[in-house]
């Protein structure tokens, strides 16, 4: 990674850390229930939402300050799902970013509702920018839903859990992980397209960009569980293949797996250079997502 694009990741992601706190501030809720929401909010990660959509706004030579009530609300609706994903009834897992999982901090039931609290409370950030005109604002909040919703992280959370302990192909994997992962992934980079004003043909681009983008890094996500170190990843690694789900080094072999990532990200990096924009920044994180050890 060079230093420029270390020093951007670091400063966004500073960014989101310092915001979120100010965001659940605001509320008027019982202590409980905002420290809980406060504690995954807090854990860290990557921060890799926001920073597409202030890097998709930055192609476009726009302020991404217009976009960060945006990049709040994704990075909130994306914490809520750790949460319940964590779940005894889900994945029951123990940590979650190197520290103990909001359920076994706070309760399940506790967990539940910061996971609710911080998905409902998303919505109202939203609907709350002031830096964005009101039809931009309900097309955002349309689109963010869709991706979280049935049709999107809901539906393939649904089709991985019926999915555990099954012989999947290639593509009901692909699947799972267009619409577990992917789509949210997908978002902040629309999100950023249409905030920017993109044409058409930019915003048909970089959806496919997007869509690549987000198999790569699932499929790097699915690598790292067999390669990684509980260190590096943050939680117990074969953590996967404990909870008996297909996986794409499972079913392509890890070289197969590589090999398939590989080609994402090249397809990714072809749809981008359509865009027509500003690109630079965006290919390198493109990069940095796919080569990560975390």
């Amino acid at each position: 990674m060079n230093q420029l694009l270390s020093r951007y990741l670091t400063e966004k992601k500073q960014l989101i850390d310092d915001m979120l706190p100010t965001y659940i501030q605001r509320l008027s809720a019982p202590d409980i229930l905002k420290e809980a929401m406060s504690y995954s909010l807090k854990a860290g990660g990557k921060r890799i939402r926001p920073i597409l959509l202030f890097a998709t706004l930055n192609a476009f030579n726009k302020s991404e300050k217009i976009g960060l009530d945006v990049a709040i609300a994704l990075e909130m609706i994306h914490t809520y799902s750790l949460i319940h994903d964590d779940l005894p009834s889900m994945d029951d897992d123990d940590l979650r970013r190197g520290i103990p999982t909001n359920h076994k901090v706070f309760g399940e039931a506790i967990a539940v509702l910061a996971g609710d609290g911080l998905l409902t409370y998303c919505f109202e950030v939203m609907a709350n920018c002031e830096d964005l005109p009101a039809n931009i604002k309900i097309e955002l909040i349309s689109k963010l839903a869709k991706a979280a919703g049935p049709a999107g992280m809901v539906g393939g959370q649904v089709a991985d859990l019926l999915g555990e302990n099954k012989n999947l192909d290639v593509s009901e994997l692909e699947y799972i992980h267009e619409h577990k992962t992917g789509k949210l992934l997908s978002f902040p980079i629309e999100a950023g397209a249409i905030i920017a004003g993109a044409s058409l043909e930019q915003l048909n681009s970089l959806r496919q960009y997007a869509k690549h983008l987000g198999l790569a890094f699932q499929i790097k996500d699915d690598i790292l569980d067999v390669e990684g170190t509980e260190e590096q990843i943050g939680k117990p690694v074969g953590s996967d293949t404990d909870n008996h789900k297909s996986t794409y080094p499972k079913l392509l072999t890890l070289a197969g797996a590589k090999e398939k990532c590989e080609e994402h990200l090249n397809e990714a990096k072809q749809y981008l250079s359509k865009a027509n924009i500003n690109s630079e920044l965006l290919l390198e994180i493109t990069n940095y997502i796919v080569n990560r050890d975390h």
